[in-house]
């Protein structure tokens, strides 16, 4: 055998084995629902009962992000701190998510665009040490995460940029399927940052890619959103006929499924302004209000 195939015939055996020793019985994906996270910390606790105690540990991690949803992060980190002296005895995925969790008790998208530089260093530190565990454990769809969470660290739009294109580029080499499950929302977060940059050709190649991907994953909420995130697109590109159409639409989708949907409002009341149709922004002016709460 070449000493090419060899090695790389032996990385990837070795690869498996990895991502297998530290596959944990519990899907925890399947009890999360970030919308409830007071649901979703039920779920947790009651798959506590007769969990190892590796997955007993994953299981904490979770609940403590729950709290992190909440705002509650000195709860999270005191549900974390209980944790600390197993983990040096942990598996890699048990440690992952440790520093996961940790990290976003600091710095995630819940804290207030204020937080404090203490807290984003404090960030920092967990959420590089749970992408080089990951990395290390072949832990592909964890490392990615932790590349992701960085642009709640370093906030600059240029630097936002930078680490979500960096998530991008590790998932598109993974061959982890868990890993490919990222690719909405991270073409999402880069077509919002280029969107921001005020380059809305690459930001629309990206929420296209972002749909196409949804579309896959076949979550019709998410499909909306992602033709949202196109229509807001068009709109800053003058295209106002082809974004009153998606939102018109989508319009009609909300009401279908019972949510209508404030931001489809809000645009509708921009592009008919910009328009110059008044009597019809007016109308979503007033349905915006109606359905924001006060």
């Amino acid at each position: 055998m070449h000493r090419k195939t060899f090695v790389r015939n032996t990385r990837a055996a070795l690869v498996l084995l990895l991502t297998l020793h530290n596959a944990m019985a519990i899907d925890i994906t399947a009890l999360w629902d970030y919308s409830q996270p007071q649901t979703s910390e039920t779920r947790f606790r009651a798959a506590l009962n007769g969990a190892s105690d590796d997955d007993a540990f994953i299981l904490q991690t979770q609940i403590a992000r729950t709290f992190g949803l909440r705002r509650q992060f000195d709860t999270a980190r005191q549900t974390l701190a209980a944790l600390e002296p197993r983990l040096a005895t942990a598996s890699a995925e048990a440690q992952v998510r440790y520093h996961l969790e940790l990290g976003r008790s600091f710095a995630s998208a819940t804290h207030p665009p204020d937080n404090p530089p203490a807290n984003r260093e404090a960030a920092r530190g967990h959420f590089l040490r749970a992408f080089a565990l990951a990395q290390t454990a072949a832990l592909d769809y964890l490392a990615i995460d932790a590349l992701h969470m960085m642009p709640t660290v370093d906030t600059e739009p240029a630097q936002q940029l930078a680490w979500n294109e960096k998530a991008i580029a590790y998932m598109e080499r993974s061959t982890q399927p868990d890993a490919k499950r990222w690719e909405a929302s991270l073409r999402n977060n880069v077509g919002y940052a280029r969107h921001l940059a005020d380059d809305y050709d690459e930001a629309l190649r990206q929420y296209q890619l972002s749909l196409a991907a949804h579309e896959r994953a076949g979550n019709a909420s998410n499909v909306r959103i992602a033709y949202w995130m196109i229509a807001s697109t068009y709109r800053a590109q003058k295209r106002f006929e082809d974004a009153i159409a998606i939102q018109l639409r989508l319009e009609r989708e909300w009401a279908a499924a019972g949510e209508p949907d404030p931001y489809v409002f809000e645009e509708l009341e921009h592009l008919y302004r910009a328009t110059h149709d008044e009597e019809k922004a007016n109308l979503y002016q007033a349905k915006l209000k109606a359905h924001t709460p006060q």
